[in-house]
């Protein structure tokens, strides 16, 4: 009977099986459920800094064997142990092979790639070369428009200067043309 209360404790001890915070054992059924209990349990303590695994490398194979040592010859059959042997020499090689064909078109794609992005590069900078040296002839362009504004400003004034030079010198000449024209536009309907 001792046995049997021993074992009921157990069994009992079992059934009511919980976390150390109380709460009861979640089983998940489902995938989305298993990804949720996961992320509460990541969530509940956020200090806790969380392991992320690093991207595994490249892993290269084993060289070749300069030596083999496990020679067949050609006289005495092969033993019932042998094909292992073999399997495994030729699975090794063929994964070296392998290996060495996907190196080889890695190095070609990244070459190729290169290339492209040098390319385009290029393009690029041409195509801003281009457009540096339209916005600079358009620049040039119009500091040249406004420099000859400016001259025919300044010739204006020169003009406008010389002839109130000649304008002192002939008074009454001038103040009876000004009185005609005066006299026109208001006939025209001017002023």
């Amino acid at each position: 009977m001792a046995a049997d209360h021993e074992n009921g404790k157990q069994t009992e001890n079992k059934k009511h099986f919980h976390k150390k915070n109380d709460k009861p054992l979640v089983l998940p059924k489902s995938f989305a459920d298993k990804q949720r209990v996961h992320l509460e349990k990541l969530m509940n303590n956020m200090e806790k800094p969380v392991f992320i695994p690093e991207k595994l490398k490249n892993r290269t194979p084993r060289a070749p064997p300069e030596f083999v040592r496990d020679v067949m010859g050609s006289s005495a059959g092969a033993g019932s142990g042998e094909f292992h042997v073999y399997r495994g020499y030729r699975r090794r090689e063929m994964a070296r092979q392998a290996f060495l064909d996907s190196s080889h078109e890695k190095e070609e794609k990244d070459a190729k790639f290169q290339e492209k992005l040098e390319k385009n590069k290029q393009k690029a900078e041409d195509r801003t070369a281009k457009k540096r040296a339209k916005r600079q002839r358009r620049k040039q362009k119009q500091l040249a428009k406004k420099q000859k504004m400016q001259k025919e400003e300044e010739g204006e004034q020169k003009d406008s200067e010389s002839n109130d030079s000649v304008d002192d010198n002939d008074d009454g000449v001038n103040e009876e043309k000004e009185d005609d024209a005066q006299a026109n536009c208001f006939v025209i309907g001017g002023k």
